[in-house]
């Protein structure tokens, strides 16, 4: 989700108990022939899944049951003990360090006993905490210190759902209290859940489908109060990342809170989600290469109900398996539909998560799952990034100054700080590099390539922009930058090598100006 559901894809296999249940499925991993069994491992109301696959080395992931905190007084309380023991564990810390001889001069709060808490309290509470960390960790920047950049990547990978009982009012309040009726079957155990919601595995009546058969689908639940616990959430986590001094002046944390704030309400809208869907299945419905999945009309903002695609998570580790064809396929595609989203539909899917990318190999197809996180551009603002992007493939300074001051990426006071436009124009140049006619073709991405080499110089200018940016980047240009980054990165994960100027040229070509 992730705005969405950020969850690996199953199917699941066994690790121990004897009882046997249907196994819970991504809404692009459930098959209509065949559904391999889960098996559940319960102890102290945690789930552990194994999720196999032919392609795929097995994984596993913990799912654990707590309610969800949904009024602000409950939520406050639990963020006050989260300081409390934070505070507590820092002075434990200090006293330790003063028996002690080692000298560190490590953070007394970013203990490993501190992460811990932290991580089992963002797990629990869901929510715009938990997407903040996501939000700031999905980038392999290093613009995090290491210790908040740990937090919030192993909250990534922790997990919590709401109990039966109140996954039941949820849908009691949003289709009725005969919900159930519209299935043939429910899966009432999830097999993902993240910030805002959980999915379900569901097979929609007949009557009610489509096809007019039983269609297999993924049942999307938001958690309740969800919405309106935003602003206070990322309130209470902006206090705790800045009383410690964690983050750098230049993160500019009070826009990123701001624009976090304004796409998670976005987000806990699933019918906004719902018409996204329609619009991509539309905009790609020639396109044999994408998948996008129906969304059901009786669909609510709470309560989102799209069927199920085939395919595996592209970023699951077993995924290197694949041979290197598949794996050139889904990076190039993956890297074009980014472009395409850009210059033709002027509407991107921002979330850069993996698991919202399935490659089926039989149909040799890519699903496209979670689109709560979708975001349009204005043509004019899309025209000066366009040409920004240009520049810096051309290797033209000047452009890339003039169109950077256009776009508003520097104002005319950076002008005087040569550090800071050198480290901009030298980043957009190097992010631009494979679509560069000058670059050797086809580009490989992955370790000890020149793309490693890039990533790493890019990484270097990241203190110095921090150090001497007067203002924040335009608020359209934290999505838009997540998202492209996330391409190449999967492309890097996936060891692809790609035309990486051919696909730029084909997509520029038919921009329309």
């Amino acid at each position: 989700m992730a705005s969405t559901v950020d969850a690996p894809s199953p199917p699941f296999a066994p690790l121990s108990e004897e009882k046997t249940t249907p196994v819970a499925q991504s809404p692009a991993e459930a098959s209509t022939a065949t559904i391999p069994p889960r098996r559940i491992v319960a102890e102290s109301s945690e789930l552990i899944f194994e999720r196999v696959s032919p392609d795929l080395t097995p994984t596993s992931r913990n799912l654990m049951s707590s309610k969800v905190p949904s009024s602000k007084i409950g939520r406050l309380f639990h963020y006050g003990g989260l300081a409390a023991s934070l505070g507590y564990g820092a002075a434990s810390e200090i006293i330790r360090r003063t028996g002690s001889s080692s000298n560190t001069e490590s953070s007394v709060m970013m203990t490993e006993a501190n992460i811990k808490r932290l991580v089992s309290k963002l797990s629990q509470m869901r929510g715009a905490a938990l997407k903040l960390g996501q939000f700031l960790s999905i980038q392999d920047t290093h613009i995090l210190p290491p210790e908040v950049d740990q937090i919030f990547r192993r909250v990534q990978d922790s997990a919590h759902y709401m109990p039966d009982a109140q996954m039941e009012r949820v849908m009691r309040d949003s289709l009725g209290n005969e919900w159930a009726a519209c299935f043939d079957s429910f899966d009432r155990i999830p097999f993902a859940a993240a910030s805002i919601g959980q999915v379900h595995q569901a097979v929609l009546k007949a009557e009610l489908s489509p096809t007019h058969v039983p269609l297999p689908v993924a049942v999307k639940i938001q958690f309740p109060n969800i919405a309106n616990s935003i602003e206070t959430d990322l309130g209470y986590i902006k206090f705790l990342l800045t009383a410690g001094k964690l983050l750098p002046k230049g993160l500019f944390l009070d826009r990123t809170v701001s624009v976090m704030k304004g796409e998670l309400a976005d987000e806990c809208d699933y019918a906004r989600e719902a018409s996204f869907l329609r619009m991509f299945a539309s905009n790609l419905k020639d396109d044999e290469r994408f998948k996008v999945p129906w969304v059901w009309d009786g669909s609510t903002e709470r309560v989102l109900v799209m069927e199920h695609i085939d395919g595996v998570s592209v970023g699951e580790a077993g995924v290197k398996a694949l041979s290197q064809v598949d794996r050139n396929d889904i990076a190039s595609r993956v890297i074009e539909l980014c472009l395409r989203e850009l210059f033709h539909f002027r509407m991107m899917q921002t979330d850069p998560n993996w698991t919202n990318f399935l490659w089926d190999s039989r149909s040799r197809r890519i699903g496209l799952v979670d689109f709560g996180a979708t975001r349009e551009y204005s043509k004019e603002f899309m025209d000066g990034w366009l040409n920004l992007l240009k520049a810096a493939a051309s290797d033209n300074w000047q452009a890339c100054v003039d169109w950077s001051l256009k776009v508003g990426y520097l104002t005319g006071m950076r002008t005087r700080l040569q550090l800071m436009l050198d480290a901009h124009v030298k980043s957009m140049t190097l992010l631009a590099t494979p679509f560069k006619a000058t670059t050797t073709q086809p580009f490989s991405f992955g370790p000890r390539t020149l793309w490693a080499d890039i990533t790493a110089e890019i990484r270097a200018q990241i203190p110095v922009m921090l150090q001497h940016r007067l203002t924040p980047p335009p608020r359209e240009t934290y999505s838009l930058n997540r998202k492209l980054s996330g391409a190449f990165l999967l492309a890097a994960r996936l060891e692809a090598t790609i035309d990486t100027k051919r696909i730029w040229d084909v997509v520029v070509d038919q921009y329309d100006p």
